[in-house]
């Protein structure tokens, strides 16, 4: 029996051609498939706001801001509660701190501030060593280094000291972890070095553990807590732990954080190692942080 057509030497040769560029044009979509794959598994996906704000409530956040995004912070202290009626329950009386908060980077902030209380200059540097992240290689945690240095310009009646031993430095290393997009929680190990103290008893480098929290409420709201232990020595046999609670409330570009703190000090030299208030007792201080955040310069510039 004849078929009605056949293939000739020539047929054969272009029908084998053309098998062997079909199967090479899949094996090259299937290697583009699996390497497409394998980029996205390993590509990070980063946890974004941990905390709201660059403070959480006195002490600092793991949070930066972006390349060329300047923040404007206003923090404010007003007296005791348990100081009467006659000083209005401490609103008569007031502490301030204004700053300036700037991104060199995504990673890099440099930060001014002065403070009413001690009439204290402050400057600092902070630095996202690590962000957590999803992926291939997920990172757990996210790691921001801090260190910072205080002047006093006080007038002190009794004599003047020299610039040096007006000077405090801290450094510490923030540790952070968003369990939800509810839950945040930070440790903060800390140091604080003073050149200068009262007596020959009080500790020159004084070391403390952190702990804060923020639990969100609403769309809107969150539960803060802070509280620093001073590790034992003669500075926490002679003042008492750091401990604030709060709210955060976002409202557009501005951050409103409300708070109550054994804490009259909005820097890290004063509420570290030099808290006296007691919360039993009411020596409780209301306050407030107002941030506003202005981009300065946008990625596409």
């Amino acid at each position: 029996m004849r078929l009605p057509f056949s293939f000739g030497r020539g047929s054969w040769l272009a029908a084998a051609l053309l098998s062997v560029s079909v199967s090479a044009h899949a094996q090259d979509d299937l290697l583009k498939t699996l390497e497409t794959q394998v980029t996205d598994s390993a590509r990070a996906e980063y946890v974004q706001a941990t905390f709201k704000g660059t403070r959480i409530i006195n002490g600092q956040s793991v949070e930066t801001p972006g390349a060329g995004t300047m923040v404007f912070l206003i923090s404010h202290r007003f007296g005791m509660l348990n100081s009467g009626a006659y000083n209005f329950f401490g609103l008569d009386q007031a502490t301030i701190r204004l700053g300036l908060e700037y991104g060199i980077n995504d990673r890099l902030t440099v930060g001014v501030g002065r403070s009413s209380l001690e009439k204290t200059y402050d400057g600092f540097l902070k630095y996202r060593a690590l962000r957590q992240s999803t992926g291939a290689r997920a990172m757990p945690v996210s790691v921001t280094l801090f260190a910072s240095s205080a002047l006093t310009s006080l007038k002190f009646p009794d004599q003047e000291r020299p610039d040096g031993s007006r000077l405090t430095y801290t450094y510490q290393a923030l540790i952070a972890r968003k369990f939800s997009p509810s839950l945040s929680v930070q440790l903060m190990p800390t140091l604080v070095h003073r050149n200068f103290v009262d007596t020959r008893a009080e500790q020159n480098d004084v070391y403390a553990l952190g702990i804060a929290g923020r639990q969100k409420l609403t769309k809107r709201v969150a539960l803060t807590a802070e509280y620093y232990y001073l590790l034992p020595g003669a500075t926490a046999d002679r003042f008492r732990n750091s401990l604030a609670v709060g709210f955060d409330i976002e409202t557009g570009g501005h951050v409103f954080q409300l708070h109550f703190t054994n804490s009259q000090g909005m820097i890290e030299k004063f509420f570290v190692p030099q808290t006296t208030g007691r919360w039993l007792d009411g020596d409780i201080y209301f306050g407030f942080n107002i941030s506003r955040v202005f981009t300065l310069k946008s990625k596409n510039d």
